[in-house]
């Protein structure tokens, strides 16, 4: 069973002055880019520096969608910024959000990346800002000013699965869709430009991996939502984004990230960017 990706608000609170902590304070809301940053402006965890989803979570978007609406970034420039916001190869990082807004996969999107690049001393949050502020912990209006310091990444490609992946992959893998259900079916498409799923896929919604307080499901509980047993599989969203929680939760369930618990990082907008690609609409039976 590989160690927990989880940290608790109140572990935080008592490990704020540990010298090898990091923070970084993922909120964000897809519909308004500037409210995670006025949030961070407002009150954030001492010392944390804000990770912004367009500018440092994610790479430049390509001309026709090839790589989706939040393709990865390339890996030596998010090693110079996690060095540029004070993390090292033998930081402690502790990711968080606020998943009472109904969006609460920023921070394991920061988690992923950073396990991508080979750092294994990275967690998320139990419950989020809201879990925080539960604990009376200390709140920083402060602007930080981090020490420069060098990450080298060591990136897992073992860990991220491409279009090509997903079309090819052998009998027995287990294509997870994250989206609502709604999105899933193609009832209603509001942000990409095909409505429906990749065929074959089954729907397992990022939102059902959180308790409605925020804080994840226990493993055995992941486990029998996934149902993925011991199959390999492969998990997506609208943009590599939302799915996120689905692969922390496989992790909870006892699959660490690699090949048996695959990121396609394009995810739905990669693949409906080639016409050549099919979609599936309805159920997955």
């Amino acid at each position: 069973m590989p160690p927990s990706p989880l940290k608790s608000a109140a572990w935080l609170t008592e490990h704020l002055n540990d010298p090898q902590l990091r923070v970084l304070d993922c909120r964000y809301a897809l519909s308004d880019p500037l409210v995670g940053r006025i949030a961070y402006l407002s009150g954030h965890v001492p010392g944390a520096v804000y990770a912004d989803l367009e500018t440092d979570l994610s790479g430049p978007v390509q001309p026709g969608g090839a790589g989706g609406r939040h393709p990865l970034p390339d890996p030596a420039a998010l090693a110079a910024w996690l060095g540029q916001a004070g993390i090292r190869n033998d930081s402690l990082v502790v990711c968080y959000d606020d998943p009472s807004t109904g969006q609460g996969f920023y921070a394991s999107r920061a988690w992923w990346l950073l396990r991508w690049l080979g750092h294994r001393d990275v967690f998320v949050l139990d419950g989020g800002w809201p879990a925080y502020l539960a604990t009376g912990g200390s709140v920083s209006t402060g602007d930080p000013a981090p020490v420069p310091t060098t990450f080298t990444p060591d990136v897992q490609p073992s860990m991220v699965a491409t279009a090509q992946d997903v079309a090819t992959r052998p009998p027995g893998t287990l294509l997870i869709d994250a989206r609502a259900p709604e999105r899933y079916r193609g009832d209603t498409e509001p942000l990409d430009r095909k409505a429906g799923h990749i065929p074959g896929a089954v729907n397992r919604p990022f939102s059902a991996a959180l308790h409605p307080d925020g804080t994840y499901r226990p493993g055995k509980q992941q486990a029998e939502r996934l149902a993925a047993g011991d199959a390999p599989t492969i998990t997506y969203c609208g943009s590599g984004v939302s799915t996120t929680p689905n692969l922390l939760a496989r992790e909870l369930a006892g699959v660490p990230l690699g090949p048996g618990n695959r990121l396609y990082a394009g995810s739905w907008s990669d693949w409906v960017s080639d016409d050549a690609r099919p979609v599936q609409t309805g159920e997955t039976a």
